[in-house]
């Protein structure tokens, strides 16, 4: 690895070395959200809030279909930046091929799926009829570029494990760019509404594919990629599925809650569900961002760990713990804050705006729980558990608010009473795996031992 795009992970002050890791991710995160805005902007404001409304309600199933693959690159995180940590280069290396050849069966598979079951899954959601066509067309256009997608994730999760968040900030910004370009030449010149939105998204996509293998390829030390040695280990496939199927499956459950969620959306019409799509493209900032220090939690603590560094451990969640509060409260508030203005740049309806803002008040203002949820799990993933964090928040936050839908709501049939559920859940799955955390330390404290806890 090149030094000067790494960061020490296991070695000299830790709160510095956080924020220098941490600070490409969050803006990597954000500029992925600047270039997906783009999307909803163009369409909403050249295409209408139909097409907006049909953009938007895939953003659910879309999440939910890719979620299995974007947890066993989790697992491709931990066990790099282990390996990393205690410098075992062959282990790293099968790793890091490994990788790469499940990202590309991954997608391919995954072209298949999206195709074939997008109208079906979206007829399930109660898509509105007006907008349904539209949604199954962006949907199908889009899931052709997910091997190029999968290849990206894996090869940035490669990146992360050794302390390398520069490059996909890099890689990320030149296919961003190209996004806009194309998003504004299909809609406005062609005429293409959501089909060229979906075109773009799947040039941009193959980009930063490209770029990510070159740097794999080119790059010194133990995560160089060979083509000729791309191929599964069955170990490190045990292993990866091991950490990354309940990450995935925690990720398909949280899909399926808001899955329900949008169907119960769906239900207001498509005004508010245009105003939803709006908003939650706002909140996306802030997730992104604190998705980031999650990251960090999850990358540090693996590196640690495989490097014997456990006392370092308690301090990196601590660190990351006030880190992610105040990101979370500052673009939180500052969201709902700013509501108005944001919201009337997606789209020039006063209703779908009125909307946006009932979401923002109780979602955005509350984030920062959902980051602390976060890092918490992050930290408990990067000891080596992978089923007591899931099932922590699959009950927590997952089965509560399915529980809450079929009940409160059905109730209280208001926007309020839907969207109150998100910090309710986060705080309750917050609370139990601070708890959790404290008893893996305390367990590995205890044991004096450098390797990964045994699976709780």
């Amino acid at each position: 690895m090149k030094k000067s795009y790494a960061v020490d992970m296991v070695n000299g002050p830790l709160f510095s070395r956080i924020l220098i890791y941490a600070f490409p991710l969050i803006l990597s995160g954000v500029l992925q959200l600047l270039f997906n805005a783009a999307d909803i902007v163009v369409v909403g404001k050249f295409t209408g809030s139909h097409a907006l409304a049909a953009v938007g309600s895939t953003s659910a199933l879309i999440n939910l279909l890719v979620n299995l693959f974007i947890g066993i690159s989790i697992g491709t995180n931990v066990m790099v930046a282990r390996y990393c940590g205690a410098r075992d280069w062959q282990n790293c290396e099968d790793t890091v091929h490994t990788s790469i050849a499940i990202s590309i069966i991954g997608g391919i598979l995954m072209i298949f799926v999206g195709v074939l079951f997008a109208k079906p899954l979206l007829e399930l959601m109660g898509t509105p009829a007006d907008v349904i066509t539209h949604s199954v067309l962006y949907m199908r256009i889009y899931f052709l570029g997910m091997p190029a997608f999968m290849i990206y994730n894996f090869g940035a999760a490669i990146l992360r494990a050794i302390g390398d968040t520069k490059r996909p900030l890099y890689f990320l910004t030149v296919a961003g760019v190209v996004n806009v370009i194309f998003n504004l030449f299909f809609v406005i010149v062609f005429n293409m509404g959501v089909a060229g939105v979906a075109v773009a998204t799947v040039i941009s996509q193959v980009i930063s594919a490209v770029l990510i293998l070159m740097c794999l390829l080119k790059m010194d030390g133990m995560c160089q990629l060979h083509k000729n040695k791309i191929r599964l280990h069955a170990d490190k496939v045990k292993e990866m599925l091991r950490i990354g199927i309940p990450a995935g499956l925690q990720g398909i459950v949280f899909s399926i809650s808001n899955v329900l969620i949008q169907s119960s959306i769906n239900s207001f019409g498509s005004v508010v569900m245009a105003g939803n799509t709006a908003a939650s493209n706002i909140e996306g900032f802030v997730y992104t961002a604190m998705n980031a220090i999650y990251q960090t939690s999850l990358s540090f603590t693996s590196q640690n760990l495989g490097a014997g560094n456990t006392a370092r451990i308690k301090k990196i969640l601590f660190y990351c713990l006030g880190i992610v509060t105040v990101i979370g409260l500052v673009l939180g508030q500052g969201a709902y804050l700013l509501g108005r203005p944001l919201l009337s740049i997606y789209s020039s309806d006063p209703a779908v705006v009125d909307f946006g803002l009932v979401r923002l008040s109780i979602v955005s203002a509350s984030y920062f729980f959902c980051g602390l949820m976060d890092v918490c799990c992050g930290s408990i993933r990067g000891l080596g558990y992978s089923i007591m964090p899931m099932l922590v928040s699959l009950t927590g936050a997952c089965a509560f608010r399915v529980l809450w839908i079929f009940t409160f709501f059905q109730i209280e049939h208001t926007l309020f009473s839907l969207y109150i559920s998100y910090p309710i859940s986060w705080i309750l799955t917050f609370a139990v795996h601070l708890l959790c955390f404290i008893y893996a330390y305390r367990k590995l404290m205890k044991t004096k031992l450098n390797l990964q806890p045994a699976e709780a």
